[in-house]
């Protein structure tokens, strides 16, 4: 029953010797972002990272998602290789995917909230980190994370889920 043509086996499609592979469509890069929280210090402070490469400023940590990885190992892998914290996820805080969000090029992220205990190191490609009050980032912020961190101090306060984006005219 699982080799019939077409048939979907689990969440993958068993491609047979009649049909050719699907085209690769143009589609975005996938994006894994996680605000830590420090669980173990008063008033719970955020990581944030001082990017190493362009384009500079403070961000998020995260990073594209590998191939065959999904986006929640993508956020807890870019934790640690980025703050050398082992973090527990606790909340996906949205979907952004404004086309204009990421200079270097169209990228959808999955943000994720998660909790951490100790000392946050730089590593990676992170030049350093730093410990804040998620009302008092340190600036520029990165990308689209001021917009991303509002959104957090929403969700802290008040457990409101992140908005919806307004839909672009994409009419020409």
């Amino acid at each position: 029953m699982g080799g019939e043509r077409g048939m979907l086996v689990g969440f993958h499609h068993e491609e047979t010797a009649q049909e050719p592979a699907m085209p690769k469509p143009v589609t975005p890069l996938i994006a894994a972002d996680i605000i830590i929280e420090l669980a173990d210090r008063p008033d719970r402070p955020i990581v944030l990272i001082e990017r190493k490469n362009p384009p500079y400023g403070w961000a998020i940590p995260g990073g594209f998602v590998d191939e065959g990885e999904n986006c929640e190992n993508a956020a807890i892998r870019e934790a640690e290789e980025e703050t050398c914290c082992r973090v527990t996820l606790k909340a996906l805080l949205g979907i952004y995917s404004h086309p204009a969000r990421d200079n270097r090029g169209y990228t959808v992220s999955a943000v994720y909230v998660a909790e951490a205990h100790g000392e946050p190191e730089a590593a990676d490609d992170a030049k350093s980190v730093v410990i804040v009050d998620p009302d008092n980032p340190p600036t520029p912020l990165a990308f689209d994370h001021a917009l991303i961190l509002e959104h957090y101090r929403q969700w802290r306060r008040d457990g409101s889920i992140t908005p919806l984006a307004a839909p672009i005219d994409q009419r020409s």
